[in-house]
């Protein structure tokens, strides 16, 4: 399995926690999740682009890892 890595080129792991570096809007909604958001607990996919995570407001969203950085 490839390595997953945040923009700075840290190793994300199941269960680590992220840090947003750029607000994003989510698609088929209205939130926006600001940067410096904290997410918590995200979970790797087959992508090493992707990785899957719950937000406060957003359940089952799956974010880029160019957005995030090692928390």
């Amino acid at each position: 399995m490839e390595d997953v890595k945040d923009c700075n080129g840290a190793i994300l792991k199941d269960g680590d926690s992220v840090t947003l570096i750029k607000d994003l809007k989510v698609k088929g909604s209205s939130v926006t999740l600001k940067r410096g958001t904290r997410i918590k607990n995200i979970r790797l996919t087959s992508d090493p682009a992707e990785i899957e995570c719950n937000a406060d407001k957003v359940k089952g969203l799956v974010l880029r890892t160019e957005f995030l950085k090692k928390a």
